[in-house]
């Protein structure tokens, strides 16, 4: 369907999507069609733009907000049909990909070809090059690429911040179809932005440093020289009296100052300070830009090989051979303020100092895709809700690496943990994108592998829990999708992204390292992060209750985010033990929850009290009678009871058997036995308990025993 028509003095640009009336339905049952808008703007000799849907077709106005034409992931035909006879038209983009999608057909004055901008949201152009009666021309029509699930002028500025207040410069990237206005801040100027803003600067920088050179500012300066008597122009009462004296004298020398015009002054001083600095700084970051980034039309890849050689020459010009070393500028000059060209160098060399924000400013910056700061933002998100919860000090390891050229991504994996600690007790440690793998490079996390074909899990979040076992951390993992359909009321996830967390969830083992060890299950549950809405009678949050797959809404602005805080703060606050039971067992296997605890009287005439009382004790005998309401295959932990004192050790159980009391004992009747080792401390003193079976025993379960 046509959608757009620009009416132009030398050519009909028209653009058609067969994907737009899918995406505007589809961003409208999601934001309303109150926030899908965009403004436009366009190069001089259009005589009209004609938006055209419905089989309707209305006159769209410059640069006021209008409904918007453009969606991500959505396909764009555009038709140039010239009115005159063009020699040569061309897409006249940075990017080589999207050049080589444009074909020109001179034969029928026609340029055609496709756009589609992926997940990148923010400004764009449409730059349209040609040669008409020998004389290049461009016209440029802007608008804005928005999403149809985050509202474009709230949402992704909320995530940009997010970002941003968390990582420096994370959010920026490099030869984007889309870009975004900033403005200038105090700060350090980095690469990234130092190339873009002078990327828009540079044609207005070197034509101003040619118009000073050709004609420079200069002052008078007093300059004492020797001359003969006939070579004076001009007396002083004080040289009249020396020739006077010395008339006879035809050779005799006179020292005389003459004003002679001189371009060493403060102002060339820092044109050429401002000139070395740029060409360096150019020099360096082009020849990375040409020898590293194979994106690059080649027209453009020539305008910096031209831009280079040319602020090399003129750093070169002979004018500066008198010029002396900056020293700085010691006091106001009016000439940088006033001066149109001196005054234009140094705003220009000032801009390219400073450091921006990425707010509305005069400026063009690129970002990262939205699926990539959507990613990022998610880890940020549950990272903040981790230490509300918790209440801890976030112990950051995480950091930022350098990705490309001039960009910055978030390390991965063991590189990206942040670590919760109250008490200088670990509570929880959260790890952004590792990769589990054991040919990967990668490192992951601790002892977690995959077998198989690498699993990269956007974000892990791991509680340490001590109440089944000192120190077991319990694994969960997010997947951030920026993207979602409908389901009556609700947004959900695709149901590839939930099927990648089934797979995140058998694929992911542990590995002790050990060779009589064999590796086991690790991760307990996988959610999808999502940019939606949804409700607590969702399926998808019925299904995390019931098999531990689901999903969670995430979208700034919203309240949303309060699904997975609360259940966050429901793991937080759950036992291990009742974690793990609720874990579903997988049909024909045998899952026993490490849970039953015996409690045994421990008297001072057992051969193994001393051991009992320093944690050292490998086994326990029951009396002769044992009680017969005690089924002993399902003991698994055994908790000795001190006589006046109580418990405190906790022991494994690894073997139960008969065998006699010991040898040399007064009877030779058979007792049980259970094989011990030590696992750790319950409590920090001895606690009382009570011992209800034939008051000698105890069977019960270890999280009664340690929340009584």
């Amino acid at each position: 369907m046509d959608l757009l028509c620009i009416e132009h003095e030398d050519f009909t640009l028209t653009v058609e999507s067969t994907q737009f009336q899918r995406m505007w339905d589809k961003g409208v049952s999601v934001l309303g069609g109150e926030k899908l808008i965009s403004s436009y703007r366009w190069s001089d000799g259009v005589e009209h733009v004609v938006f055209m849907n419905d089989d309707a077709e209305r006159e769209i106005a410059k640069d006021v907000a209008d409904e918007a034409v453009f969606f991500e992931q959505t396909d764009y035909s555009v038709w140039v049909d010239f009115k005159k006879k063009v020699t040569k038209a061309w897409f006249d983009s940075p990017r080589k990909d999207v050049n080589d999608r444009f074909s020109w057909k001179e034969s029928k004055l026609l340029l055609a070809g496709y756009l589609n901008y992926g997940n990148e949201i923010g400004r764009a152009d449409m730059p349209i090059g040609y040669t008409l009666d020998g004389v290049q021309k461009r016209f440029v029509f802007s608008y804005d690429v928005i999403s149809a699930k985050l509202d474009y002028h709230h949402d992704w500025k909320i995530i940009l911040q997010d970002i941003e207040a968390e990582y420096r410069m994370l959010s920026l990237d490099y030869l984007k179809r889309t870009y975004h206005g900033i403005k200038e801040e105090q700060g350090e100027s980095y690469d990234i932005i130092w190339w873009n803003i002078f990327g828009g600067l540079q044609e207005q920088f070197l034509r101003t440093v040619h118009n000073i050179i050709d004609r420079p500012r200069h002052r008078l300066k007093a300059i004492e020289t020797y001359k003969r008597a006939d070579q004076i122009h001009r007396l002083t009462p004080q040289l009249e009296q020396q020739l006077a004296e010395h008339r006879t004298e035809e050779a005799r020398l006179y020292r005389v100052e003459e004003q002679q015009n001189t371009y060493n002054t403060p102002e060339n001083r820092f044109l050429k300070h401002a000139l070395l600095t740029v060409q360096k700084r150019y020099a360096t970051l082009a020849e990375r830009v040409l020898l590293q980034d194979t994106r690059m039309a080649d027209t453009h890849r020539d305008k910096i090989a031209r831009t280079r050689d040319e602020l090399n020459r003129l750093s070169r010009h002979p004018f500066f051979r008198t010029v002396g070393p900056f020293d700085g500028i010691k006091q106001e000059s009016l000439i940088l303020q006033k001066d149109v060209n001196y005054s234009k160098v140094f705003r220009i060399y000032t801009i390219l100092q400073k450091s921006f924000s990425l707010n509305d400013g005069l400026y063009r910056m690129e970002t990262k895709d939205i699926a990539t700061l959507y990613e990022i933002w998610c880890f940020i998100q549950v990272e903040k809700v981790v230490k509300e919860l918790t209440g801890a000090e976030a112990e950051q390891h995480s950091r930022t690496e350098m990705s490309g050229l001039f960009t910055y991504s978030l390390g991965k994996g063991e590189h990206s943990k942040i670590i919760f600690k109250k008490d200088d007790v670990t509570l929880a440690e959260l790890v952004y994108n590792p990769r589990h793998s054991d040919k990967d490079d990668v490192k992951g996390i601790g002892e977690l592998e995959s077998r198989t074909v690498p699993q990269k899990p956007d974000i892990v979040l791991q509680l340490t829990k001590d109440d089944l076992q000192e120190g077991m951390k319990l694994t969960y993992l997010f997947d951030a999708k920026y993207r979602l359909e409908k389901e009556g009321a609700n947004d959900v996830p695709p149901d590839d992204a939930i099927n990648q967390m089934h797979r995140y969830r058998d694929a992911i083992y542990y590995n002790s390292k050990h060779q009589d060890e064999k590796i086991k299950k690790e991760v307990i549950g996988g959610y999808i992060l999502f940019p939606g809405q949804m409700d607590e009678l969702s399926r998808f949050r019925k299904s995390i209750d019931e098999v531990n797959i689901g999903a969670f809404p995430m979208r700034p602005g919203d309240n949303q985010h309060e699904l997975l805080a609360n259940f966050i703060k429901e793991l937080l606050n759950k036992h291990a033990v009742e974690i793990v039971e609720q874990v579903i067992p997988q049909k024909g296997t045998t899952l026993e929850v490490k849970n039953r605890v015996l409690i045994g009287v421990v008297k001072p005439d057992n051969p193994q009290y001393a051991n009992f009382l320093n944690g050292t004790a490998a086994s326990y005998y029951s009396g002769d009678t044992f009680p017969t309401t005690i089924p002993l295959d399902s003991i698994d932990y055994f908790a000795p009871y001190i006589p006046d004192n109580g418990i405190r050790d906790l022991y494994l159980v690894t073997g139960i058997h008969t065998a006699t009391k010991s040898k040399g004992a007064e009877d030779d009747k058979l007792r049980i036995t259970f094989d011990l080792k030590f696992t750790r401390q319950l409590f920090v003193d001895y606690k009382m308990v009570s011992l209800p079976i034939q008051h000698t025993f105890n069977d019960t379960t270890l999280d009664k025993l340690t929340t009584e």
